[in-house]
This record gives structure tokens, sequence and C-alpha cells, in this order.
């Protein structure tokens, strides 16, 4: 090992060290620790004891009955565990869990989700140190350092995101393939808004790539058709309940409610779709909701028809996913959580860096922005900084910067997915035109 690649590993598990122990200090002392896995560990507990998870008395009546917090001033916390918005397909994976009482449980997760985590950071630094190694380790170690959240509340987007990440890496490198196929296929039964726009890259680059997304496809439905018809068979009536606590979950005053009327949008935490920009300026969820399909709509398409057109190569195939990795977050509900799938975007920044010219720098800035803005200590940061700002009092003008101030995820986020995908549909038609001019 070169004495710079002993350097990245080192800085690399500094990281890890800062997001682990910082990260278990607060799921140790926090209100809010572990709450993410409380909910779907709880969730697929209840329906261990044939209970509706999905019906919150009955949720909250078999998490009380295994020593939850009854207190009233845990009643908000509370309600963001029993109030089930997972779909059936996450009790499969989770059910090895729930299996377990509370205490080795979530010793397990947490485990689970650093070796995760810290995996696909390695990953990734790897493939972007064989072009740049400064930048590579830089991004590396600024996501693996502000993972502190996910950790802390042990939300499974940890697991999920490193797992898409991970199988990217298994599917490009073409290397422990069935390995990347189990782990795409874990992440679109737990978190399919998370995992589903990677997978699709692949069903629709075409070649061995689609190969592995029809195997990615078929082992997600053995894995998810035995929870269906389990939770069917325990809750008949489960998915009317769900889009009833979606709708419960999403509404004004509530844990996702997309105008941040509880943490104003400036936590790790907080909803970052575009929704969250777009809803100070009219408070109508038809219009934001709509006004936000619309902008990712044309984007996507663009993404999906150069996609299907073009030959697939490892070149194109990263900035294709460092496109999708911004563009993910912002039509549907995403918390800063699920932005740890930015680690994708590593080896493209890497490739345009050493390229040169003023196209480096552009993928440095966009990169770095993006990875600052979302991590978890600036963010607290950017709380502390602008917890006086209020949105609602200021007329128009004063709403563009307050938003642009408090909230500026989303914004970021569709620049890079902006800025990536043009790049991915340039070099892709640059490689058309030189093949048919041969």
């Amino acid at each position: 090992m070169t004495r710079a690649r002993l350097g990245g590993v080192l800085l690399l598990l500094l990281s890890s060290g800062i997001f682990i122990l910082w990260g278990a200090s607060l799921e140790r002392t926090a209100l809010y620790g572990m709450i993410d896995f409380k909910a779907v560990y709880y969730g697929t507990h209840c329906l261990l004891q044939r209970c509706d998870p999905y019906q919150e008395s009955e949720l909250q009546s078999s998490y009380l009955a295994a020593g939850g917090e009854s207190s009233p001033e845990f009643a908000q916390l509370r309600r963001s565990v029993t109030l089930w918005v997972y779909l059936p397909t996450a009790a499969s994976f989770v059910a090895l869990f729930a299996i377990l009482p509370w205490g080795p449980a979530h010793v397990l997760w947490m485990m689970l989700m650093a070796c995760c985590l810290i995996l696909a950071a390695f990953l990734m630094w790897d493939l972007g140190a064989r072009r740049a190694p400064g930048v590579s380790i830089f991004l590396a170690c600024m996501v693996l350092a502000n993972c502190e959240f996910v950790f802390a509340v042990g939300n499974s987007a940890g697991i999920v995101v490193s797992l898409c990440v991970i199988a990217a890496w298994c599917f490009l490198e073409e290397r422990f393939a069935a390995t990347g196929v189990l782990c795409l296929a874990v992440a679109l039964a737990v978190k399919p808004h998370d995992a589903a726009l990677v997978w699709l890259y692949f069903l629709l680059a075409g070649g061995v790539y689609r190969k592995r997304a029809l195997q990615t496809l078929v082992v997600t439905l053995v894995l998810s058709l035995p929870a269906v018809l389990w939770i069917t068979h325990v809750a008949p009536n489960w998915v009317p309940e769900l889009r009833a606590n979606l709708s419960a979950n999403s509404a004004p005053g509530s844990l996702s409610d997309p105008r941040g009327a509880n943490f104003d949008g400036r936590l790790p935490y907080t909803v970052i779709d575009l929704q969250t920009v777009i809803s100070p300026f009219r408070d109508d969820p038809r219009f934001y909701d709509l006004a936000s399909y619309l902008i990712c709509a044309p984007l996507l398409l663009v993404w999906m028809f150069v996609t299907v057109r073009s030959r697939s190569s490892p070149a194109t195939a990263w900035l294709a996913l460092a496109a999708i990795a911004a563009l993910t977050m912002l039509p549907v509900y995403h918390r800063p959580y699920d932005t740890k799938l930015l680690l994708l975007s590593i080896p493209a920044c890497a490739m345009l860096w050493a390229e040169g010219g003023l196209i480096r720098w552009l993928a440095l800035l966009v990169n770095t922005a993006a990875v600052v803005l979302t991590g978890d200590i600036p963010l607290i940061a950017l709380r502390l900084l602008t917890k006086d700002f209020n949105i609602s009092a200021a007329g128009l003008p004063g709403k563009i910067v307050t938003v642009a101030v408090t909230r500026p995820i989303p914004p970021i986020l569709l620049t890079m997915g902006i800025f990536y995908l043009w790049v991915y549909v340039r070099r892709t038609y640059a490689r058309a035109a030189e093949r048919g001019s041969q």
C-alpha cells in the first residue's frame, strides 16, 4: 500500500470514528435516540404478535406492552413510532431483528449500519482515487463525518443507500454480482423511494446491466411476497390504512409536513424535497406537489431517454448515477439521511477533476456544496445561525432570500442534478458521434 492510500484509509477511519462515537453518544443521551429504528422494529414486532401495525391504537398497545415510553412528554415521539408508514416489504428484512429483544436488536442494527456506510464510502473513495485521490478522500470523508444523526436515530436510509452504492460498485466493476443483486433487492424492499431510480438505471442501460436489474427484481419479489401475504393475512385492510397513515404523517404540523411547520426545514431530520421550498410561496399541497413534479419530470425523462438510446460504459454510468443520486431526493418525500446516496457522485466528480479545465471546478463546486449543505454538522450550524428567520412574515423578495438561506438543500440538489445530467448528455452524444465517424 502506498503512503497516499494509507493516508486515505486513515482519514476514512477517522471520519468513521467521528460519526460512530458522536452518533452513539446522541443515541444514548437524546430523546430521539434510535427513534426511527424503534418505528420499524416495533411495527414488525407487532406483526409477529399478529396485531395490525397500520392501526395506530394496536401498534401503540404493543409498543407500550413492550416497555415503550408512556409519559405525556413523549407523546410526539411516541406517535412517530406508532404511526407506521413502511411498506410490508420492509418487514421481510426487519423481522430478522424484531425476533430479538430490543437491546441486542438495536446494537446489531447500529453495527450493520456502521459497516454498510463505511464500506460504501471506502468503495467510492477507492474508485475515485484512481483518478483524483485528493478530491475523492475529501468528499468521502465529508459524507462519513456527517452521518451522526442517521446513526443516532437508526434510520434505515443509512443501510439502504449504502446497499445501493455497494450494488452499483458490484455491477459496474463486474465483481461479486450476486452480492450486488442481493444488496439492491434488500434496498428496494426496505426503501424503494431511495433505490428505485438506481435500479431503473441498470434496467434501462441494457446488456449485462439489464440482466442484473432483472435478477434484482426477481430476488426482491421473492423476499417481498411472503411479507405481503403475511401482512395481508394479519391486516387485510393495510392498503387504505397505510394511505391514511401517510396522509396523517404529512398533515399540517406533523413530523413530515413539507412546509416545515415543526422544524422549519433546517434540522438534520426534516424534509428536503422540492415541496419545502415551493410551499412558502403558496400553501396548497396541490400546487407545490404539482410544481415539484413539473420541475423534476422533464429532467428524469431526458435522463431516461439518453440512457435507453445510448451505449452504456462505466464512465457514462457513473455520470448517470451522479445525476440520479441528486434528482432522486426532489420529487417525493426524503430527509437528509437519504442524501448519503451522494456517495455515488464521487467517481464522477473524480473523473471530471482529472480531465482539467473549467468543468473540474464546476464539478468540485457542486459536489462540495451538496455534501456540505446536506451534512449533519453544517445543518446544525445553519439552524443556530438562522433560528430567528421568519419566512411567513416576509414579502416575496424576503421569502426568496429566506428560503434560499434556511432551506438550501433542494436548490443545491437540483443544481447538482442538472449539472451532472448536462455532462451525461454531452458525453453520451459525443461518444456516439465518435463511433459514427469511425
